[in-house]
């Protein structure tokens, strides 16, 4: 059955001069883009995952502001978060912790984070949009990503935003566990996190030989360019083993 959805690329090098056509209505590439998306509708899926192949950085917004805070290099997450997670064990091993059990409590922080980069990425990265609103919303948080899996100054999280994210979490922590060792376990979270958002960049823009890296990296081009619905895992299978979505055999050809 024929697409509904028809994309021709220009002639332009970075290709963004091409217009996506859905139903009598056009995405132009060449306009701001997030409050476009949105009326593709129910088509709005099939054409999110007909990526683009190129380094450029298409515009979101008409506003320089907005515009500037969905850009970010991948070098802002260690410098902003590093310090913050040397605070947090800081904090705990003046409250009493001692060097191994902070260690431990480290480790499980990183775990957790695994954990929750596995269902973020499931359960609400790949939720199924529907309506103007819930399209755009998507498209903002990951939607994006698979459209232009190349731009490398929206593959890593505005520090703003996961500030924002963190403050159900450490409300989450405090209650749970001990008083002394709360901030290194969000610390290892953080620290999880750190490690992640990283790993995605160079998972991308990297270029690994051979060993684990050469693993992960052609897992996770096969998620975007062939298994959509497998592979949720970033920095590790882990997860998708346990809840049964490791896709088949990646490919031998890295994109």
């Amino acid at each position: 059955m024929q697409s509904v959805i028809r994309q021709s690329i220009s002639d332009s090098p970075d290709g963004q001069g091409a217009k996506m056509v859905a139903q009598g209505f056009t995405v132009d590439l060449n306009k701001p883009l997030v409050f476009q998306v949105g009326h593709l509708g129910d088509l709005y899926e099939e054409w999110v995952h007909q990526p683009i192949i190129s380094k450029g950085s298409p515009r979101f917004f008409e506003n320089d502001i907005l515009e500037l805070l969905t850009r970010t290099v991948w070098w802002a997450i260690p410098s902003v978060w590093l310090p913050i997670v040397g605070w947090l064990v800081w904090t705990s091993l003046k409250r009493g912790g001692g060097i191994s059990e902070l260690f431990l409590t480290l480790l499980g922080g990183i775990f957790l984070w695994t954990f929750l980069e596995y269902s973020l990425h499931r359960f609400v990265f790949h939720m199924k949009p529907s309506g103007y609103w819930a399209n755009t919303l998507h498209y903002l948080i990951h939607g994006c990503h698979h459209k232009h899996p190349m731009d490398g100054l929206r593959l890593v999280f505005p520090p703003a935003a996961t500030a924002i994210l963190l403050l159900p979490l450490w409300s989450v922590v405090k209650l749970l566990l001990p008083f002394t060792y709360a901030p290194a376990f969000l610390g290892g979270s953080l620290l999880g996190y750190i490690i992640y958002d990283c790993t995605h960049y160079y998972l991308h823009h990297g270029k690994p030989f051979k060993g684990i890296s050469h693993s992960l990296k052609r897992y996770h081009m096969d998620h975007h360019f062939k298994l959509q619905d497998k592979g949720y895992g970033i920095t590790s299978k882990f997860w998708d083993i346990i809840f049964g979505t490791l896709p088949p055999k990646p490919t031998n050809k890295i994109k």
